[in-house]
């Protein structure tokens, strides 16, 4: 990948990751880490919820989505972080077996004002099963460094 900076980014710009395929054993493991509910952890009791099955924890589809994103290596050369994220919804349960991929648009384009080796940029990450149905959906903001200040 490209050395990409704050300047190499345009409203509009839309990009796609590569896809990673969620295991029953991955679910279970981050539930008992991160999310011990019932529907995470066990299949037999997971049958008998809501869901009607074993589902992975929405805060692992989201972490998920954010290495398939940084595997892309579009913010290795400029990323200094997030300031947080916005409007994030959980549209359909991910499942054993489900492949999940991402596509981002940016949807805003800020130099800071006070700090003139960094920019802002606001991008729409809507994340996919392999059946191409949106299952998450979130607003992130990445503070990158500039090549060069003006």
């Amino acid at each position: 990948m490209d050395r990409r900076y704050f300047e190499d980014f345009t409203v509009g710009q839309r990009f796609w990751t590569a896809g990673m395929t969620v295991s029953e054993r991955m679910i279970v493991a981050f539930a008992q880490d991160y999310d011990p509910q019932p529907f995470h952890l066990d299949p037999e009791a997971a049958r008998e919820t809501i869901y009607g099955g074993l589902i992975a924890s929405g805060f692992q589809t989201l972490a998920l989505g954010f290495r398939l994103v940084l595997d892309t290596g579009l913010f290795n050369a400029a990323s200094m972080g997030s300031p947080g994220f916005d409007e994030l919804r959980w549209l359909k349960p991910v499942r054993p077996g489900d492949t999940l991929r991402v596509e981002g648009e940016i949807v805003e384009h800020v130099p800071s004002r006070s700090k003139p080796d960094r920019g802002l940029i606001r991008v729409a990450y809507r994340y996919f099963n392999q059946r191409d149905e949106a299952v998450l959906t979130v607003t992130s903001m990445h503070l990158l460094r500039r090549r060069r200040a003006d």
